[in-house]
């Protein structure tokens, strides 16, 4: 795009002042940076091709972004607008954009007969290197992207840089005369002095060439020998410079760089020392001669940047071959591959590789060694480390120590200080118990022992009388490596003392038994008595120890039934208890709580009620409920009885606990064995019925009869209205509920219900009445006699269980039978005939 056609595309003036920039950066880096002001910017107002194009020319001038969001800031773009623009290459960047890849220098480098074309980035933080980590060392300094070592062109310009051509000097006049003058080296290394003439700055420091350009400049203004004039020289832009590097490089190649770059930042840039490039040894050479060689350990080990000079243009760096590599490994702080010099011994590589661990075996290293033909092994002692030379390609390890102790016994057991202790010369088994406090009061005094190990590992076992060892009366014995000391304690010995409680005490179960404990003592350990408890025939039940093993009628308990006062007060003499007794707390003879049932449904006052006799029956509740409304249909009266209720209650109540259980494994089976889940859910809710069948209305023509059933706690009883409708449910071809007739049958009602199924059961056909009781289908000769049908029953129609087919090998085998049976009766006919 030509200048002169800039202002026919329309665009803001912030965009065509970037551009411009851009454009004349490409032609002179220096006139760009000098002349352009920044402030007026508008990263907002970038197209991303903008951008694109911006960040191809920062690579061609050779300066990464940081470097050039330096210069923006001293020229007068604000930050925000720096972080917007940087926000913006980032984006554009990591969506894979082409056009990032624009190379920082097109050079042409001639080898023999062919040119090759070298492109890489001067932008260091895209220098990353896919593929696995090297363990060279050294290798990921200039592989990191967080590292980087970009020269800072915000600060002061070193007094020693030297000026050439491109550089750019800011000469400031002020006091009695004032005049300012931005002026560039030319190719010459001079610059014009306006009204003074050429003066020669090419080759020399800032600071000469501020002493020669005020010496000129005083026979112009005389008043700057008086001082009232005064002039300040400054660097106002740098200029570019290309370096090559060669050699065993990552990435070798010309470089366009700052003048202020160092043998780091060129580097960085390349990538650094390729897999066989050396760290110790790079090359700078200037003028067909080595001027310097750089040694990265110097910078990684100690932070030293000797001979990290500053580059000119023209310089070549080459990165040689290593000479001397080795390997080091085990247990060192810095497992590496190392670089060793030829004046370096092993322990300068122990030095590299940041020494030994904690856990490392000091006093030798194994070494691997490659000769003519094959490999060797041998040892360094620790006192040959600073005499070993390292060869190229040994291998070092540093093995662990080894996972025991060469002074250790330990004491367990009944002692106040049990663990490990040193084993001192001569260490006896009473100075070790002494060392460990002494032993606790529950000791086993008896024996103890100690497990020693023998010359070759296997265990020993030496027993001892601690009483005899502590008076002295037998002698020590004196202890040896890795000796283990165990003290018994009386309790450890011995089945854990427990006494059970059972019965009507608030917190029943078992208790850990003590000497001298007795009867009331435990009871209130048990939190007392419940308020039903009797503090008579209280029983106790102990173990019998000396039992006739032989005879048919010996004791196997013994057993005593004891009074105790219900307040638990001391009386008399107490009865101790023993270890493993079980004491049993009955109920008060004559203490009942309270049972209640509910009415529900067509009685003058429905609700809940006490039962206040063992023998009350449903009549004698129909009494207290006040009677039945006009409304009250007899025959559909039901009794909800659950499971707890038929148990009973109070103390009278029987526990089938395990009875329970057994019909919860038998559901489990019948869920594993059921074809379907239909099966499962019918056979659940069978087991859930807990209606009872009663005909009320013959309950109250005949009281105190059988079929006035005693009244149990939780018993529900439900007198409905009068029922008008059939319910029909099951396998028919449209279940639904019928209204009542009492001149309609059991097939009339299935009827209305569209018929049967054809998977239906009709022989299994029953009947379930509104007072809970069942009937099912009975037979008459070759005919289904079907029960009767009264209001609010449901009919149920079962489901025909599925026949399984045969399979093919069935068949077979049935086929085979069958004809196999023919053959038997054809032969039984001809002996027959």
């Amino acid at each position: 795009m030509k200048f002169k056609n800039i202002n026919r595309l329309n665009l803001p003036k912030s965009v065509i002042l970037l551009i411009l920039f851009l454009c004349l950066g490409a032609i002179h880096p220096v006139t760009a940076q000098t002349t352009q002001n920044f402030s007026n910017i508008n990263v907002d107002q970038l197209s991303d091709a903008q951008i694109k194009q911006f960040i191809q020319q920062v690579e061609a001038q050779g300066l990464s972004e940081s470097q050039l969001e330096q210069v923006a800031q001293a020229r007068g773009m604000s930050a925000t607008e720096v972080a917007k623009l940087r926000a913006r290459v980032n984006k554009i960047k990591q969506a894979g954009s082409s056009s990032t890849n624009t190379n920082t220098a097109n050079s042409n480098t001639s080898s023999g007969s062919g040119e090759r074309e070298l492109n890489f980035k001067a932008d260091t933080t895209t220098a990353e290197v896919s593929g696995p980590v090297s363990r060279i060392f050294g290798s990921e300094l200039f592989k990191n992207s967080k590292i980087s070592f970009e020269p800072n062109l915000r600060l002061a310009t070193p007094q020693n840089y030297q000026l050439g051509p491109d550089d750019e000097l800011n000469i400031d006049i002020y006091g009695y005369s004032e005049a300012n003058y931005k002026l560039k080296v030319s190719p010459d290394g001079n610059i014009n002095i306006p009204y003074v003439g050429m003066v020669s700055v090419g080759g020399q420091t800032i600071e000469q060439a501020s002493q020669r350009i005020r010496s000129r400049l005083a026979s112009i203004y005389p008043n700057m020998r008086g001082g009232n004039t005064k002039v300040n020289i400054t660097l106002g832009n740098i200029r570019s410079i290309k370096v090559t590097l060669l050699g065993e490089v990552t990435r070798p190649g010309t470089y366009t760089l700052s003048s202020l770059s160092t043998v780091f930042n060129a580097l960085y840039s390349s990538g650094g020392p390729a897999e066989n490039g050396s760290f110790r040894e790079i090359e700078i050479i200037r003028n067909n001669r080595v001027i310097a060689k750089l040694d990265v350990y110097e910078f990684l080990l100690r932070g030293f940047q000797r001979n990290n000079i500053r580059l000119q243009d023209q310089d070549i760096i080459r990165i040689p071959t290593y000479r001397k590599r080795v390997e080091f490994s085990g247990e060192v702080k810095r497992p590496a591959i190392f670089e060793a010099t030829t004046n370096e011994s092993l322990e300068d590589v122990i030095a590299f590789a940041g020494g030994f661990t904690s856990e490392a075996y000091t006093a030798r290293i194994k070494v691997i060694q490659n000769t003519a033909k094959e490999r060797r092994i041998s040892d360094v002692l620790a006192n040959n480390f600073n005499t070993y030379t390292p060869q190229n390609g040994d291998k070092y390890f540093a093995e662990p120590i080894l996972d025991r102790f060469e002074n250790r016994v330990s004491i367990t057991g009944a002692v106040f200080r049990p663990g490990q202790y040193q084993l001192e010369p001569a260490l006896t088994l009473g100075q070790l118990i002494r060392k460990a406090e002494g032993i606790t009061e529950d000791a086993f005094l008896p024996r103890g022992y100690i497990t020693r190990l023998r010359a070759d590992n296997s265990p020993e076992l030496i027993s001892f009388d601690l009483t005899k060892i502590m008076n002295g009366s037998t002698a020590d014995i004196t202890l040896q490596r890795e000796d283990q000391v165990t003290i018994s304690s009386i309790f450890d010995l011995r089945e854990e003392y427990k006494i059970s409680i059972e019965g009507e005490v608030r917190s029943p179960g078992t208790i850990g038994y003590a000497e001298n404990m007795s009867l009331e003592d435990l009871i209130i350990l048990a939190g007392g008595f419940k308020e039903g408890a009797s503090p008579k025939r209280i029983e106790i039940s102990r173990r019998v120890k000396d039992s006739e093993a032989g005879a048919a009628n010996s004791r196997i308990a013994q057993v005593y039934q004891l009074d105790v006062d219900k307040n638990l007060i001391i009386q008399g003499p107490k009865f101790n208890l023993q270890p493993f007794d079980i004491i049993s707390v009955r109920n008060a003879a004559g203490y009942e709580i309270q049972r209640q049932v509910r009415v529900e449904g067509e009685v003058l006052y429905p609700g809940t009620y006490t039962i206040t006799r063992k023998d009350e029956r449903i009549s004698d509740l129909i009494k207290r409920v006040g009677g039945l409304t006009d409304l009250a249909y007899l025959s559909g009266a039901s009794l909800k009885r659950t499971e707890a209720s038929e148990k009973g209650s109070g103390k009278n109540k029987i526990n089938t606990a395990e009875e329970d259980q057994q019909k919860i494994l038998k559901l489990q089976r019948l869920q594993e064995t059921a074809k379907d889940s239909t099966d499962i859910i019918q056979q659940q809710d069978i087991l859930r019925n807990d209606f009872v069948g009663i005909d009320l209305e013959r309950i109250l023509d005949k009281p105190k009869t059988k079929l006035d059933l005693i009244l149990e706690e939780g018993d529900v009883l439900r007198v409905p209205k009068q029922l008008q409708t059939v319910k029909v449910s099951g396998e028919v071809l449209y279940p639904t509920t019928a209204i009542y007739n009492g001149g309609k049958t059991f097939r009339q009602y299935i009827s209305d219900a569209g018929g049967f199924s054809d998977r239906s059961l009709k022989k299994r056909s029953y009947v379930i009445y509104a007072n809970g009781a069942v009937r099912s289908t009975g037979k008459f000769l070759f005919f289904n006699n079907y029960p009767m049908v009264k209001p609010g029953a449901e009919i149920f129609v079962p489901k025909k269980a599925e026949q399984k087919k045969l399979s093919a090998s069935e068949i077979v085998g049935l086929t085979s039978g069958i004809a196999s049976l023919g053959a038997i009766i054809l032969g039984v006919l001809n002996l027959i005939k």
